[in-house]
This record gives C-alpha cells, sequence and structure tokens, in this order.
C-alpha cells in the first residue's frame, strides 16, 4: 500500500492518476486529505485517510502503508510540518520507503533559496532518522508560467526577472510518472530505488526568450519577453496575491536561474518512466486553456 500526501495537489492529483492506470495490486492506494468529501474528487477511487502532515494518522494506520509519498506545499513552515510526520512514523515504529519530493539543488548547501532549504532541512532529519528514501528533485516546473497568463493574454509579454538564464522546465505530469515508477517498481528502471536521489527535468535547456517564442508559436500571436527588475517583479508578485515570504522566494529562484544555477538537463525521466519528458511546446499545446481563458483558474506556484 501506498500513502500518498499532497494528494490534492497537482503532482499528488496526477500520481494517483498513474497509480489508477498502473492497474496493479502493488500500486493500491491511499490519499492524505483533511477533508474526506475531498477524496471523491480525485483518480481512480484511492482509500482515504484523514489526516495532515501536523496531526498525522495513528501508528495503527500508518502501519499499513510500506510506501509513502511526501510532498507538501512551499509554505514557510513547510520542513516543520514534514518533520512532525515524519516523527510520527518513526514513532510507529514502522520504517516505509519514503519517496520525498525535494527541488533540484537542495542537496547543494550553497543553494540558498528558501524553498530548496526547506526541503535540505527535512532531507537532513530524514538521514539522521535513518528512513529508507527516495529523493526527487524536479527542476523549476513549467506550471509556474501560468502565473504569467494574464500578461501574456492582455501584452504580450512575458515578465519574469530571470535574466539570460537557462533551465530544463519539468511538468508535473513527469514528476508524478518518476513518482510512480519508484514507488511501483515498475518502471524501466526497476526497483532498488533506496538512498537514490533523481534530477527531473524537462528535455531541453531553455532561456525565457525561447520560452517566449514557442508561446508565439503555439498561440499563433507575438509574445516577447522581457527580463523584469526585482523590485517590479516583487511588485508584481504581492499584487498577485502572494505573502511577502512566498513572493520573496520566487525572487531568490528567479535569481538562482539567472545565475546558471539551473543550467543542467538530465535524462533522468526517460530512465525512470521509458518515455520522454514533455516539452515546453508539447505542454503548451496541453495547457491552451489555462493562458486563452480569462475564467481559467491559476493555480499557486509549484516551484
Amino acid at each position: 500500500m501506498i500513502l500518498v500526501t499532497g494528494a490534492t495537489g497537482r503532482v499528488g492529483y496526477r500520481l494517483l492518476e498513474k497509480l489508477a492506470d498502473a492497474g496493479a495490486a502493488d500500486a493500491a492506494a491511499a490519499a492524505m486529505v483533511r477533508v474526506e468529501a475531498r477524496v471523491a474528487d480525485l483518480p481512480g477511487s484511492p482509500e482515504c485517510v484523514v489526516a495532515s502532515l501536523d496531526e498525522p494518522p495513528p501508528a495503527e494506520t500508518l502501519q499499513a502503508f510500506d510506501r509513502v509519498f511526501l510532498l507538501s506545499p512551499a509554505l514557510e513552515e513547510q520542513a516543520e510540518l514534514e518533520i512532525v510526520f515524519i516523527d510520527a512514523l518513526v514513532a510507529a515504529g514502522h520504517r516505509p520507503h519514503v519517496v520525498k519530493v525535494a527541488a533540484d539543488g537542495f542537496a547543494d548547501p550553497g543553494c540558498e533559496i528558501r524553498f530548496v532549504r526547506s526541503h535540505r532541512e527535512v532531507a537532513a532529519h530524514l538521514n539522521a532518522v535513518d528512513l529508507p528514501v527516495t529523493y526527487l528533485a524536479p527542476a523549476p516546473y513549467l506550471e509556474n508560467l501560468l502565473a504569467s497568463a494574464e500578461d501574456i493574454r492582455t501584452s504580450g509579454t512575458l515578465r519574469l526577472p530571470a535574466g539570460h538564464g537557462r533551465v530544463a522546465l519539468v511538468g508535473v505530469t513527469d514528476v508524478a510518472a518518476a513518482a510512480a515508477a519508484v514507488l511501483t517498481g515498475t518502471g524501466v528502471a526497476g526497483t532498488g530505488h533506496e538512498g537514490q536521489t533523481y534530477t527531473l527535468t524537462g528535455p531541453e535547456l531553455v532561456n525565457f526568450t525561447q520560452v517566449a517564442k514557442r508561446i508565439s508559436e503555439v498561440f499563433a500571436r507575438q509574445v516577447s519577453y522581457s527580463s523584469e527588475t526585482a523590485g517590479k517583479a516583487r511588485e508584481a508578485l504581492l499584487a498577485r496575491g502572494l505573502d511577502r515570504w512566498t513572493a520573496d522566494g520566487v525572487l531568490e529562484l528567479y535569481e538562482w536561474i539567472r545565475e546558471g544555477g539551473a543550467a543542467a538537463a538530465t535524462p533522468t525521466v526517460r530512465e525512470l518512466t521509458g518515455a520522454d519528458p514533455q516539452s515546453v511546446q508539447d505542454w503548451l499545446e496541453e495547457n491552451r486553456a489555462g493562458f486563452l481563458d480569462p475564467e481559467a483558474e491559476q493555480a499557486q506556484p509549484a516551484f
């Protein structure tokens, strides 16, 4: 049995789809949710565990799972929440295989993005309690482009404080597919993932001028890229409703991209799943509605 935390989020939802598609008894999943009614909206008819990271399931419930998918939103208290949950696993006298979603750069002590530091703190705790663990370290998500949809639609401009930095943006579907392969051992890489760290990226390094060109091609309208100053970008992020902690973290992320920290692409998604990750163009084709429909709901950044 697999316990999926973050089940109602973008990656968790896609993971449940992948586990349902696996169609094997070994992929039986349970979704951990705060409100039982939310499970009805999830794919694959997963079992329901009503709990949260800060109010974990009881020991007898945790002991039913031999694999745990660990993911939480990029919040200021992220490390604290995940550590509470990890300690509940340990207190239950249980040693499940934990598949922890971190972020590209989390293993680099020189990477000072606050979201990344949170993952590094959780990883240090996981290693200290000696649970079997696999780390998935995705590059920045393609889905973060949806935050720029209104600006692209109204002004024809993609505004980000990324300079000419390059990044191999990855889609949440590919991260979920990699997670499913690790959790079930059914991917082309098979089993034996404990102790591994997998950096997950898209197939190509692009700068945001190239991303704007792809958007222009897919939507048949001219879209340009403007490298914003940190000050202007921060104003825009706050105006969108992000809190100051998150907004400053986004600026740190784009500074990291601007300075070349994200300039690497890996073959890991294909090695784990047997399929190539989505390209920017393919992802844009699939997500047309999110850019073209003013009524489409824009999710919070995934980072």
